[in-house]
């Protein structure tokens, strides 16, 4: 059966009721059975609005009508079959299609209430009958065309169920089978006008070999995923930390989009990954081995994969192949066990606090204590999740009197997308200044190894209270970046904590800021720093000379600090040249050339 029919065919009970003499069939029909199965029973169908292909296939030289008891009776429909029928969709209407063999035959059948016809652009009928009183089929009231190209079915007036034999055309291309039945109003099918109202057509495709029976990727899937499902031909953008799996769920068809069924599929994997095969709906146990054998089905199936050697991390590739040929690879990583751990982006602590919410929302969580960050590996340098992995602690042999403990927040696939697996680190000070050198351990959930931090500077400071600022240049050309530092002091004259100045007002004449850095927002870095990037020019150009900029942080200034302002240079970088440059140039050039005429007559006089 094709995917499909797997996925759209719906599952309808059919009714046959028998009310003075007349047959009953269904308001809506079935979904259309693929090609190989089982027949759909004439009373599927809709009346004036199906037709049926035989999809049960002949195993002899040809097909098969419907036997006269079947058509009579609607017992049942298996006798009627198909010879070199390849697909068949799922419609039974006016949209209907179908691949079959040249020269094959398929069998088709309908429930009709008015004179019929079947005609075909090509090919040839033959067999036809229709059902008849008294258990019987009858086709005495069945005629064909000169090119038997249409078969006619007369003198029915109620529910019955008729059937045909079409042999395609020995030259492949399209055609097309349609059904036309009466309109209702008088006007009925005749052999020489057979098109009256079509109630169903196939469009048929016919070939000289089969397609089928080989893989197709285009009507395969297979992809990687976190959990076993039904092949999709999408791959998971998700990672997998030390002890997950992966899996590649794959499911796999011929070239007319039917199933390939069991055969020869064999997995590898490199790099010491361990498969097992599995299906899509049920999970398997961890493989033992990197290549993995086995004869089964194709549909429905999945591969898992596992590290080779627990808490190291593994990037395999996977190659599956069936009945020899390669239908999907796939490359995945798993990551290990911690192995290394990585500070950044520290910034510095305000005395006698212990900084646990001060700057909690500093990567746009709620996460506290971010005055630092910490980031884990494993062995490949991969990022883990560490709250996953792991738990975190102190070093206490690190602690001071002046910095007393740490506060250490995991990192996990919770926090924002840019800050994936930062875990946070926060201090608490004492109440002067001072920076010290902490470490913290990392301990592996599943096999206890640990893993020291790097040391890093852990410090403390008073809040800014005076500053200074300047450039980065003391001239610049215009369409360059200028950088603006300010440096903020504690009353003690250290480089300030990281907390917030407070509002500021800053002038750059003929300068664009151009950095996101705000003094509502702005976090001093460690140093007690901040820093401001400039266009050198504005939408209207620059005019060059010297300029003066102010940098006015008003709460500071107001109490101890001055207004900073740096000075500096800016030009367009063309270069003026004056009447008097032009002229000197004009001077050189005339002597230059007369040394070279003197040079030139001495050299004639000496000939």
């Amino acid at each position: 059966m094709s995917k499909t029919t797997l996925r759209k065919r719906i599952s309808l009970v059919a009714t046959t009721a028998l009310f003075a003499g007349m047959l009953s069939f269904a308001a809506t029909p079935v979904a259309h059975a693929a090609a190989g199965d089982a027949n759909i029973d004439v009373t599927d169908g809709t009346d004036n609005g199906s037709l049926f292909v035989a999809t049960a296939a002949s195993t002899g030289t040809s097909g098969a009508v419907h036997s006269a008891t079947d058509l009579a009776s609607l017992s049942g429909d298996a006798a009627a079959l198909s010879k070199g029928l390849l697909v068949k969709d799922s419609s039974s209407g006016t949209a209907q299609t179908a691949t079959m063999l040249a020269g094959g035959v398929l069998s088709l059948y309908a429930p009709v209430t008015t004179t019929s016809a079947m005609t075909a652009s090509g090919g040839t009928f033959s067999a036809g009958q229709q059902a008849g009183g008294n258990g019987s089929a009858s086709t005495s009231n069945v005629t064909y065309s000169s090119d038997n190209k249409t078969v006619l079915f007369t003198g029915l007036t109620a529910a019955s169920p008729i059937a045909a034999l079409y042999t395609a055309p020995t030259t492949p291309g399209t055609y097309t089978v349609g059904l036309y039945v009466g309109n209702g109003v008088g006007t009925v099918p005749t052999l020489s006008a057979p098109k009256v109202t079509l109630a169903g057509q196939v469009t048929i495709t016919v070939v000289a070999a089969s397609a089928g029976g080989s893989y197709s990727a285009a009507y395969s899937a297979c992809n990687t995923s976190t959990v076993i499902a039904t092949a999709t031909g999408v791959d998971s953008t998700s990672s997998r930390d030390n002890g997950q799996q992966w899996y590649i769920n794959f499911d796999l068809d011929d070239a007319y989009d039917v199933s390939l069924g069991s055969g020869n599929i064999v997995a590898t994997a490199t790099n010491g990954a361990l498969l097992e095969f599995g299906t899509s709906t049920a999970t398997s146990g961890a493989g033992t081995a990197s290549t993995k054998v086995e004869y089964g089905s194709s549909q429905l199936r999945s591969v898992r994969i596992d590290q080779g050697t627990a808490g190291a991390p593994v990037t395999t590739t996977v190659t599956i192949s069936f009945d020899g040929t390669v239908v999907c690879t796939k490359t995945v990583t798993i990551k290990g066990e911690v192995a290394s751990l990585e500070i950044g982006d520290l910034l510095t602590g305000d005395l006698s606090s212990a900084n646990g919410s001060t700057l909690s929302n500093r990567d746009a969580t709620t996460r506290t204590g971010q005055f630092g960050y910490f980031t884990a590996k494993d062995s490949a340098g991969n990022i883990v999740d560490q709250d996953h992995n792991g738990t975190v602690a102190q070093d206490a042999a690190t602690l001071t009197p002046l910095v007393t403990a740490l506060t250490l927040v995991l990192g996990t696939t919770d926090s924002t997308a840019d800050n994936n697996y930062r875990g946070t680190i926060a201090w608490t000070c004492g109440a002067t200044a001072s920076t010290a050198q902490m470490k913290f351990d990392f301990t592996n959930t599943t096999s206890g190894k640990v893993v020291k931090s790097p040391a890093f500077a852990a410090r403390c400071a008073n809040d800014p209270y005076t500053y200074t600022a300047s450039w980065d240049k003391a001239s610049y050309v215009q369409g360059e970046l200028a950088k603006l530092t300010v440096k903020f002091l504690d009353s003690k004259g250290n480089p300030s904590n990281s907390l917030n100045p407070g509002a500021s007002v800053i002038t750059a004449p003929m300068m664009t800021l151009v950095s996101t850095t705000g003094s509502a927002t702005a976090i001093l870095k460690a140093d007690g720093t901040v820093e401001y990037t400039y266009a050198v020019g504005l939408s209207t150009g620059l005019t060059a000379g010297t300029y003066t900029s102010t940098v006015d942080f008003s709460a500071l200034t107001a109490v101890a600090a001055t207004v900073a302002t740096p000075t500096y240079k800016v030009g367009t970088g063309i270069t003026s040249v004056t009447n008097e440059d032009v002229l000197k140039s004009i001077v050189a050039l005339i002597a230059s050339i007369n040394k070279q005429i003197q040079a030139l007559q001495k050299l004639i006089l000496k000939r």
